[in-house]
């Protein structure tokens, strides 16, 4: 046996390949073990595998991620990528196999996938704008607001028990939009101190000695607006935001008729919103029918409170500290910042001037309905609101002839605890709800 290794050493030789006689005793060992496939160089048959050289725990939990994806409303490769993450820190610890570069995991995800079930981008419906394009240009916090209205891809709980999507925007929300913007967001009780506005990338103490409402606020921005552009729907030009406006003192500028690029940035924000929020709730939808789940109803678990609490905490953490693509400070075109830093370097730039929004001007931002005051108070949405406050007013008449002795009441739709009276002063008195000391109050996370 040995001679004839050294003879098939020496053939080899003399064709071109350098052999040495130990490596023909290797080969042939291989091939007692293994037959013809032994003697097979491996580095010829690399890649072959349709996961090439990836980890075979890496493996498992993508085709485990597909597994659970399977039937439900479809996300993104990002979204996939996360929930493969989870299922790896689960199965072997936190941190112990970790997962491959974004590239390596989307062809480790076309490889096993079936086509069929892949994840995917919502399908574009808007029309493209054509060049060239004109830039409106804006250098301070506020001074071009753009806001637009969407339904949350999220099957949620409606106050009757029924499952349904959030309902449409009304003109009530818009006005409360631009309260919000002018006042700070206060911290939710049980928030972490680490989404507090003193954490952020923001001149806090400089703010705090311009207006102290900013001490134990959430980490976003207070932007005062001065011209919105907002689109030709009914909310926009209902009388209720035209007045909040009116109030506010801020400019309303319509866009362009079918031109849905005109607020571009508001379009690209509701897709984040769907990619990096809602893909990851229960209940998810997909952006449209096509990528819709046999069973998002089973698993719609979440009021529509609960949902805005949940959004409330993503914006704060999320997106007002998640470094954007398109905010770049001029001096530092390299880097991406976040939101918050963007705001924090144009506030230091341009200023910040406070805007005391009163409780009474908050209140005449509210729709207002014309009810009776009867012995057991006011009654709204099957809700029975008294207060001694309303002794002076049982039975009587206010005194607008036009309202047939109904008196002004104004009212939050998503925030029944209590409703705000007019009073023959002009004074708003707070009336609450008879049984709001019993009940969980709105937003109020329950598991």
């Amino acid at each position: 046996m040995a001679e004839r290794e050294r003879a098939k050493a020496e053939e080899m030789r003399a064709s071109g390949w350098a052999v040495s006689v130990a490596t023909m005793q290797r080969v042939r060992g291989r091939y007692r073990r293994q037959g013809l496939w032994g003697p097979v160089d491996k580095r010829a048959t690399r890649g072959a595998s349709a996961t090439g050289r990836s980890d075979g725990r890496v493996v498992v939990a993508v085709l485990e991620a597909l597994r659970r994806q399977r039937g439900r409303s479809k996300g993104t490769v990002e979204g996939l990528r996360r929930l493969a993450g989870e299922i790896l820190d689960r199965a072997h610890g936190p941190g112990v196999v970790p997962l491959p570069s974004r590239a390596t995991f989307h062809r480790l995800v076309n490889a096993p996938a079936d086509p069929a079930e892949l994840p995917g981008w919502p399908a574009r419906t808007a029309s493209a704008r054509t060049p060239p394009f004109a830039r409106a240009g804006a250098s301070r916090p506020g001074e071009r607001v753009r806001v637009d209205t969407t339904r949350l891809d999220v099957m949620a709980v409606l106050e009757d028990g029924r499952l349904g999507r959030p309902e449409g925007t009304k003109a009530v929300d818009a006005a409360l939009l631009l309260a919000e913007m002018v006042v700070p967001h206060p911290m939710r009780p049980h928030w972490p101190e680490a989404l507090g506005l003193s954490r952020a990338s923001v001149p806090y103490e400089r703010l705090m000695r311009v207006d102290k409402r900013l001490e134990g606020v959430a980490a976003r921005p207070v932007i005062v607006p001065e011209t919105i552009v907002v689109d030709r729907g009914r909310v926009f030009v209902s009388e209720a935001f035209v007045a909040a406006c009116e109030t506010l003192g801020v400019s309303v500028r319509p866009a362009p008729p079918r031109r849905p690029a005109a607020k571009g940035v508001v379009e690209r924000t509701f897709g984040a919103i769907n990619t990096l929020f809602c893909q990851h709730v229960a209940g998810y939808t997909g952006s449209n029918t096509t990528l819709r789940g046999r069973s998002v109803e089973d698993e719609a678990c979440w009021t529509v409170p609960q949902l805005q609490d949940l959004l409330d905490e993503w914006i704060t953490v999320g997106w007002q500290g998640r470094p954007h693509e398109g905010l770049r400070h001029p001096m530092t075109p390299g880097a991406a910042l976040t939101p918050n830093e963007m705001w924090g370097a144009l506030v230091g730039a341009c200023g910040y001037v406070p805007v005391p929004l009163a409780g009474r001007n908050y209140v005449e931002l509210l729709p207002a309905r014309w009810h009776r005051v009867t012995d057991r108070g006011i009654r709204i949405d099957h809700r029975t609101y008294d207060h001694p406050v309303l002794g002076a007013c049982r039975g009587r008449s206010p005194g607008v002839i036009a309202r047939q002795g109904k008196w002004e009441v104004h009212h939050n739709p998503h925030d029944g605890r209590q409703v705000w009276i007019r009073l023959p002063g002009g004074e708003f008195a707070e009336v609450p709800w008879i049984h709001r000391d019993h009940v969980n109050v709105p937003f109020e996370r329950t598991w």
